[in-house]
């Protein structure tokens, strides 16, 4: 069976290396020659291509490039599909990828992996990096539902955990759970880096630990990534941002008033909250 990748970084290396351990026939296609000489010679793919037409023998094919160019590229790959190849992506908004694309493809299954790292491109690669993760997929009305059970079951090949839901939903909870904290993190780092150049900054670089690495990592991440969250998820990442605004509002308040015991009780609840989303 043949599986095609396109975009030979983080997220399609690792697909790549997972799927050819379970004995796909995997096939690359990247903008760069350099990056596809270097996954062939990793073992990523069997073979590498910058032309989309090494695809046609593909039965399901992976779009793992930039938010931004999942559509143009999905686009210009139609032409080279047979009616039954089934064609998935890992982005992480799906609502207007999903309404841009189920209507020039009919078989095409929304889809986004949560699992990453702090490191990028194919170097990064890494087999096994979907074990335990969660994966969504976002099916609509039009989907065939012998395409989601295709693409679900490869999802569960990779050992993630599977989940489906539509991409509106899907929209909505990642705009909590993972956009919204990018620009938390980013607050925090400007919060510290904006200050006037003293000694209390330098300390304060001096004394970071883990506390303060935990919390900045995804803030201090891919910059253009985290522009596409908002320019794709931004009615979803506004709602976000206003809501946390209005809990820190509350906290200022509780603090300039000496309210101590709200304070006391807001912080008992996001202690006993914070273990359901782990």
């Amino acid at each position: 069976m043949k599986v095609g990748i396109i975009g030979l970084g983080l997220i399609g290396g690792s697909l790549g290396l997972t799927l050819r351990s379970l004995g796909w026939d995997v096939l690359g296609v990247s903008r760069n020659p350099q990056t596809c000489e270097a996954a062939v010679a990793q073992g990523v793919v069997d073979r590498a291509s910058v032309e989309l037409s090494q695809l046609k023998p593909a039965e399901i094919i992976f779009i793992c490039t930039p938010m931004g160019l999942i559509v143009p590229i999905a686009q210009q790959l139609v032409p080279w599909l047979s009616p039954a190849t089934i064609v998935t992506d890992v982005g992480s908004v799906k609502t207007p990828i999903v309404e841009s694309l189920a209507p020039i493809w009919p078989n095409f299954v929304g889809g986004h992996p949560m699992a990453g790292t702090a490191a990028q491109g194919l170097g990064a690669a890494q087999l096994g990096l979907f074990k335990d993760r969660p994966y969504v997929l976002t099916p609509v009305e039009t989907t065939p539902p012998e395409s989601l059970e295709q693409v679900t079951k490869i999802v569960r090949s990779l050992q993630a955990k599977v989940y489906h839901c539509s991409p509106q939903d899907h929209d909505r909870a990642v705009a909590l759970i993972s956009h919204l904290p990018v620009f938390v993190s980013a607050g925090l780092i400007a919060t510290c880096t904006d200050r006037p150049v003293d000694s209390v900054q330098d300390l304060a670089q001096k004394l970071a630990s883990s506390g303060f690495a935990d919390t900045s990592r995804v803030g201090g991440g891919n910059p253009e990534l985290g522009r596409m969250m908002a320019q794709y998820n931004r009615e979803a990442l506004r709602e976000s941002l206003l809501s946390y605004r209005q809990g820190l509002d509350r906290v200022l308040t509780w603090i300039e008033n000496e309210d101590w015991a709200a304070l006391d009780g807001y912080l008992q609840k996001t202690q006993q909250g914070r273990p359901k989303f782990l």
